[in-house]
């Protein structure tokens, strides 16, 4: 499944915005950039997992 595309806007208050839309084009969620922002840095990606894993099996490695 790809990625939702986000599109940025700005509030009347001129704020900066996301708007995801869903495959027929029409808008499926509205957030603000600061809350998305968090949100994105708060959630692991699956190659940083990946690198993680590597890394502690390293750090294993060289303590034997």
């Amino acid at each position: 499944m790809a990625k939702a595309k986000r599109t940025t806007h700005r509030s009347s208050k001129g704020k900066k915005l996301y708007a995801v839309r869903d495959s027929s084009g029409r808008f499926k969620d509205i957030q603000t950039y600061e809350r998305a922002h968090r949100a994105d840095l708060a959630k692991t990606s699956k190659a940083e997992v990946g690198k993680r894993k590597k890394k502690a099996k390293k750090a294993t490695r060289k303590k034997r």
